[in-house]
């Protein structure tokens, strides 16, 4: 059986939606220290989200060393190159938005599976995501009446609801959208039997 090293909703309900057998085990790790030594040595988005999906699984894996474990993490990055975080009130929700409107930015979403104390699979998906231009009254509208389910998520949005109002375009599936390279992951898992084929 596949263990899921996360309590991110958006996760299990993608697993679940997809028919896949797992169970979870929370990972623990100090993302925001792991993100910042990271950024401070000069390491890219694509590679910080793909370490972070990594120390996930290898800590959840440390309890279960038996069963392949599933670490995943998602990174914004600015068309300037710099990560945002997830807000932390609903003022920073709004000015996060004021930043990225009328430009694109890249989610970068990455999945690493442990088996046996090491890495045996590992993928970063990229979706390209185009901000139309946001009207400071819409902005500021949207995180009043979306502040409870936006609050937790990086880009102050969820794609599969009103968050798909925010954008003109994007480029990339929806799957890494919503924060894990699902058919990538899907394909290996029936490679290795853990899925029919």
């Amino acid at each position: 059986m596949l263990i899921l090293a996360s309590q991110s909703t958006a996760r299990r309900a993608m697993l679940d939606a997809a028919d896949v057998p797992f169970s979870v085990v929370a990972a623990h790790i100090d993302e925001s220290s792991i993100r910042a030594s990271l950024h401070a040595e000069g390491t890219s988005p694509r590679d910080i989200a793909d370490a972070l999906a990594e120390a996930k699984a290898m800590r959840a894996g440390t309890r279960r060393p038996e069963a392949m474990v599933l670490g995943s993490d998602q990174i914004l990055e600015t068309s300037d190159g710099e990560m945002l975080s997830k807000p932390q009130t609903p003022e920073d929700a709004i000015r996060q938005l004021e930043a990225l409107s009328g430009k694109p930015h890249r989610l970068w979403s990455a999945a690493v599976i442990v088996e046996g104390g090491r890495p045996i699979w590992r993928h970063v998906g990229k979706a390209v995501m185009h901000v139309r231009p946001l009207g400071p009254a819409f902005v500021r509208e949207y995180v009043e009446k979306h502040w409870e389910t936006i609050g937790y998520t990086v880009g102050c949005y969820e794609i599969e609801g009103a968050g798909a109002q925010l954008f003109s375009h994007i480029e990339g599936d929806v799957f890494t959208v919503q924060g894990m390279p699902l058919l990538p992951l899907l394909g290996f898992l029936r490679e290795r039997e853990l899925m029919p084929s």
